[in-house]
């Protein structure tokens, strides 16, 4: 686990611009947590996840107002399926699987120090990147573990990249109460998305596939000669058109897995993390949990 603030505005600038402005409270401070299994035998899988874990969302300088505030302490949800799945790992010591998994804890606060719209952050892939939206926060955590996690595997060429995030409300709206992946071009041509849905629909944890399309890689372009992509734009997702697909593009492209060939999946649990999608009473429901482990371990 990384605690110095330090050593996380260095090695994962965009998590740290998110938690910039908590800083100053101790308990409130960003964690990077690296969790790692490897069974008995073989290594028939061997998977890199990313988890988001915004442990409280106020959605920064871009407030979240109107009493959508409420609820904001589930937008951990990413990292909570993540760390359940290495717990199950743990508990069933299954053979011939690898998994390397890593949670970004933060809080996107609001204060002096926030980062704001127009700032231009380079991520760890060293991608200039410009915010459209503070609230936009969970891919910004996500990019930077990405990154670290593709470091960790360059020597693995049976990697397989997940990240599980809580991400858009236009995924809620879209796929309502299920989960909504999202594979680039490798991931696509491995059926990952359309097996780990089969899995889900066997073990009770349902998906919906969604296609990634040139629009997203457009969506996220640059405008100027001063940065290389565009975190958001600056509307609610649930109210742009592919709301829940384009942040899928610019994760891949401001990691820099666009420059591998790894199958990478995206897994927007945004409409399935909690039940009746009442973020604020509703029960938390694991989503993505069960539909991993009927991929990849039963």
């Amino acid at each position: 686990m990384i605690s110095n603030q330090r050593q996380l505005e260095k090695d994962y600038p965009l998590l740290f611009a998110v938690a910039r402005s908590s800083e100053s409270v101790e308990r409130h401070q960003a964690r990077v947590i690296t969790m790692t299994y490897e069974g008995e035998g073989p290594i028939e899988h061997s998977l890199y996840l990313a988890g988001k874990g915004i442990t409280y969302d106020t959605g920064g300088a871009d407030l979240k107002t109107g009493g959508h505030m409420a609820g904001m302490s589930r937008d951990k949800g990413g990292a909570a399926t993540v760390v359940g799945f290495m717990k199950m790992l743990a508990a069933i010591q299954p053979k011939g699987i690898k998994v390397v998994a890593e949670v970004g804890a933060v809080r996107n606060s609001i204060g002096s120090n926030a980062f704001v719209a127009d700032e231009i952050i380079t991520s760890r892939a060293g991608v200039r990147v410009r915010i459209g939206n503070t609230d936009a926060e969970g891919r910004l955590v996500l990019c930077d573990v990405l990154t670290h996690l593709k470091e960790l595997a360059a020597e693995d060429d049976k990697a397989e990249f997940f990240s599980v995030a809580t991400l858009t409300g236009h995924a809620a709206r879209a796929v309502g109460p299920y989960t909504a992946l999202v594979e680039n071009g490798v991931a696509r041509a491995k059926n990952s998305a359309q097996q780990l849905s089969v899995a889900g629909d066997l073990w009770a944890d349902p998906a919906e596939i969604s296609r990634s399309r040139r629009e997203d890689f457009d969506f996220v372009k640059p405008r100027t000669k001063a940065d290389d992509i565009l975190s958001s734009n600056n509307a609610a997702s649930a109210v742009t058109a592919r709301g829940h697909q384009f942040p899928m593009a610019f994760l891949q492209l401001a990691s820099g897995l666009n420059d591998t060939q790894y199958a990478y999946t995206h897994v927007d649990i945004a409409g399935s993390g909690v039940e009746g999608g009442d973020w604020q009473h509703g029960k938390p429901t694991a989503a993505g949990l069960m539909m991993l482990a009927g991929r990849y371990l039963i």
